[in-house]
């Protein structure tokens, strides 16, 4: 494959498609607030940027190829890098179910907050533990791990081989099993606060019924839930990082 041969130009664009197809998906860059254009630019970079060390593993492959064979290529190869965005994406996709179910607990359920990842209201504690993760994706240099992965992705789903369905689905499910174990752990401590919460309003609820207890002590177990989260926010966002992080370099 020579340097300007058109196998060159079609190996490069095959290498966008599984570049591009994970940038689609894959937390930060698929976020809304990131512009279309800007993500095109970043898929379009990146894949110039490894194009070198990823173009003599289509050698040979792609000469003299029948259109049909290059169609399917370029689906295989974009259908790959939406899956290894997928996967990325399961940690947000719990990330936000776990923490929409702890503002209920703790009773920042009905005040909607900004939305970081998608377009509808979330509330506001969601909203700031999103905004929070997805920062510390790029601060922590997650993105470049996320890049080289998608080098090394190379060596387990050769060119134009794609996944069988079958590992495809284990593969899924075994990442969602994980990421809801890590949601457990990471909100163990606000869910036993919620519990005991609870149940001490409902015994006081039961020895005064004439005092609208629940409403009394709202502000309290939120002032609780906020003192909860500054306590341990940090010990929860360092484990989600390290998770995300493990399974960038392992996959």
């Amino acid at each position: 494959m020579t340097p300007l041969a058109p196998e060159t130009f079609l190996g490069v664009f095959l290498i966008f498609c599984r570049v591009g197809g994970c940038l689609l998906v894959v937390p930060g860059f698929s976020s809304p607030r990131v512009p279309q254009q800007v993500r095109l630019l970043i898929a379009l970079a990146v894949s110039l940027a490894v194009a070198p060390l990823i173009l003599p593993l289509f050698r040979e492959r792609l000469g003299g190829q029948a259109p049909a064979q290059t169609l399917l290529w370029i689906g295989t190869e974009t259908l790959t890098g939406l899956l290894i965005g997928f996967l990325g994406r399961i940690f947000v996709i719990v990330l936000e179910t776990v923490m929409n179910a702890v503002s209920v607990m703790v009773g920042f359920g009905s005040m909607p907050g900004a939305p970081v990842e998608g377009t509808d209201p979330v509330p506001a504690v969601e909203s700031l533990i999103l905004l929070t993760a997805t920062a510390l994706l790029f601060a922590a240099d997650l993105h470049w791990e996320l890049f080289r992965g998608l080098v090394d992705s190379y060596g387990r789903i050769p060119p134009g081989e794609g996944i069988g369905t079958q590992i495809l689905l284990v593969r899924i499910v075994d990442q969602v099993g994980d990421a809801f174990m890590l949601g457990l752990r990471i909100t163990a401590p606000f869910v036993i606060y919620a519990v005991l919460v609870n149940l001490a309003a409902g015994f006081v609820n039961k020895l005064t019924p004439t005092i609208p207890v629940y409403f009394v002590a709202t502000p309290f177990v939120m002032f609780g839930g906020l003192l909860l989260l500054y306590s341990v926010a940090g010990a929860f966002m360092t484990e989600y990082l390290a998770a995300y992080a493990q399974w960038l370099r392992k996959g």
